[in-house]
């Protein structure tokens, strides 16, 4: 586990870290980056007599002061000096420039679309940051990526695991109670000798060995007198009248011609490597096969009669966890087929295997024409798993006892393992901890019923690209979604990814991986969800700032939910307008020379009392000019009653 979060923490969480400390940054100077860019802006125009003809109508100088121009037009170049008067270092928000520019150079017009564009778009631009960010973890498809993946398949598989059966399989365990009765680990071979004739006897098709019969017994004839000191003409003696279990467990395995034994791989290279099965190559292999510095083979005298020998070797997993095996491996420069591909030549009584590569890497590993394993690209068979439940287990005890019954191996392919505390190697699966002949009976009922998990070489690439696409559109749509309703968008999208995903694996055995995919499309969905609620938010507390002294209270909230009702190009209506004012104000305003402070007091009053009647009634105030207001009503919001509201 602090294994697991060094990788997640070096490989995902740092880089994540970091482009969000980025973004946080960013979002820091932007403003000043955008102040300056605009300024540069302008000098490079004038600098390049850039000519434009359009309004200006709002400019804000250095000091954060507005200098209002309504409705002058500029027909000429704007000079340093002009520039350097107003101060002018940012375009404020009612700015227009005309797309009718007559300049020397392109680039003028280039640098203003895209500064325009940019300070208009900012959200956007960072969410396109960090969906690339994504993309590219995805692309780097570290552990933590592999891991992910492969426990999304592990969970589909204990939903749904395999239903077919075949009952074509029987695993003989080697447990506690057969050692505590026929003694210590690892037994004489003429007690395996004994198993494996009631095995053939009995009628198993294959019989395999997920035991490792390296050296030769130490309870035979000359290694047990090895054991004793004596001198060499007693020992001599002594082994004409011994048996050598050895040649005993060769003889039967010899005469029933149905066993494969099993070899392993070292770290330490051999100068010498052990015959195989004939391998026939098509196309580049060995670059795709998983490589081994040197194999352990069965003892030479066991292996003259056997019908195969084959590695058994899982492939290596981020987690640990079984999920795939090797077809085929090297050892140096020779190709060592497993034992899975032996079961399946035996079958089908073929004495070669022949392995096609291609430019994505192993296309095909056959015994015969029409006969092979389905592997990817590193020559790998994903296991489908199935209830551990519906195997039948026996005990080696109970093989050779005299209650045993013909008919449990009769017509099978036999898997014979040590299942006994201390012995037995266990591994970890979708299922659980289990034993190593669990696993291969596992893998073999997978070819016998025919249900293969199968993942394209190109797999990783059309996941990349669909992400990237599908995340695009979510950041061209969410913007344009209101909060609530991108939320059931959301749920539809992750929902359609992963439910696809599910049916893709149970009615095909097709292995595509979601969880990254649900994992960037929520990323984004939460970047450009709150995006859109900051900007909404932004938006309503414009407005209310805007409108909240000149518009009813229950208009603005209007406004705040559409603000689409604001047309801000201008329309032409009819409207009701009204200008009101004190009657003699002129003479009243003398009485109050010496008293202007009251004068101010009659005049808020009037105003006050009139603001609220034009408010009540649904008005928009446009101005006050020293006693007179005025105020209009049918807009910007429609008001079909306007003139019978403004009387």
């Amino acid at each position: 586990m602090k294994d697991f979060w060094n990788k997640f923490t070096t490989r995902f969480a740092v880089p994540v870290l970091i482009v969000t400390q980025v973004i946080t940054l960013y979002d820091g100077w932007e403003s000043r980056v955008n102040q300056r860019a605009d300024r540069e802006l302008l000098i490079h125009c004038i600098n390049s007599h850039l000519h434009y003809v359009g309004e200006l109508h709002e400019v804000i100088d250095a000091d954060g002061n507005k200098i209002i121009f309504d409705d002058t037009e500029f027909d000429g170049t704007v000079d340093r000096e002009h520039l350097e008067q107003i101060g002018c270092h940012q375009f404020a928000i009612g700015y227009k420039i005309m797309d009718t520019f007559t300049t020397q150079s392109t680039m003028d017009r280039w640098l203003g679309k895209v500064f325009y564009t940019y300070k208009n778009n900012k959200d956007r631009f960072v969410v396109i940051i960090v969906a690339i960010v994504l993309l590219g973890v995805r692309l780097n498809n570290n552990d933590t990526v592999k891991t992910l993946r492969y426990k999304t398949w592990d969970y589909f598989q204990t939903i749904h695991s395999r239903q077919d059966v075949s009952d074509l399989i029987t695993i003989v365990d080697i447990g506690e109670k057969d050692i505590a009765k026929y003694g210590q680990w690892p037994w004489p071979r003429h007690i395996m000798a004994m198993l494996h004739a009631k095995l053939g006897d009995a009628g198993a098709v294959i019989i395999n060995y997920n035991i490792l019969f390296a050296e030769p017994d130490r309870m035979g004839s000359t290694q047990y007198l090895n054991s004793f000191p004596m001198s060499d003409e007693t020992r001599e003696l002594l082994q004409k009248n011994l048996v050598d279990t050895d040649k005993v467990f060769a003889m039967v395995l010899k005469e029933s011609g149905n066993t494969i034994l099993m070899m392993s791989v070292k770290n330490n290279a051999d100068n010498v490597l052990p015959s195989t099965t004939q391998i026939i190559k098509k196309g580049d292999v060995e670059p795709w096969l998983w490589n081994y510095a040197g194999i352990v083979p069965p003892l030479t005298e066991l292996t003259v009669g056997v019908a195969g020998s084959g590695v058994n070797v899982t492939a290596p997993e981020p987690d640990s966890v079984v999920r795939k095996m090797p077809i085929l491996i090297t050892v140096g420069n020779k190709i060592y087929p497993s034992m899975l591909i032996e079961n399946v030549r035996v079958i089908n009584k073929s004495s070669r295997i022949k392995v096609v590569a291609k430019e994505h890497g192993i296309d095909e590993i056959l015994v015969k024409k029409n006969a092979g394993i389905p592997v990817n690209h590193n020559a790998e068979m994903y296991i489908n798993y199935a209830d551990p439940k519906k195997y039948n287990h026996v005990s080696a005890d109970y093989v050779l006892s005299s209650e045993f019954d013909a008919n449990t191996v009769k017509g099978k392919i036999v898997v014979v393992g040590l299942d006994a505390a201390g012995l037995s190697v266990l591994k970890y699966t979708p299922f659980g901890l289990t034993t190593d002949q669990e696993i291969t009976a596992q893998a073999l009922d997978t070819l016998l019923t025919g249900k293969y998990l199968t993942r394209l070489p190109q797999a990783d690439t059309y996941e990349i690209l669909f992400m990237g696409l599908l995340g695009l559109l979510m950041i061209i749509v969410i913007p344009r979604t209101s909060v609530l309703l991108s939320v059931p968008l959301l749920i539809f999208v992750l929902g359609g990814i992963s439910y696809a995903s599910f049916l893709a694996y149970t009615n095909k055995g097709f292995l595509i991986d979601p969880s990254f995919a649900v994992l960037y499309i929520f990323l984004i969905w939460s970047h450009s969800t709150y995006n859109n609620f900051a900007t909404q938010s932004r938006l309503r507390k414009q407005i209310k700032k805007q409108f909240e002294h000149y518009l009813d209270p229950g208009m603005v909230k209007k406004l705040q939910k559409n603000p689409s009702l604001l047309k801000l190009g201008g329309e032409t209506k009819t409207m009701t307008f009204m200008f009101s004012d004190i009657r003699g104000f002129t003479p009243i305003s003398e009485k109050y020379k010496g008293n202007p402070e009251g004068l101010t007091r009659l005049i808020n009053r009037f105003l006050t009392s009139m603001t609220d009647i034009i408010i009540k009634n649904g008005g928009t105030i446009d101005k006050f000019m020293g006693d007179c207001i005025m105020a209009f009503w049918n807009a910007p919001l429609d008001n079909d009653k306007h003139r019978e509201m403004a009387v």
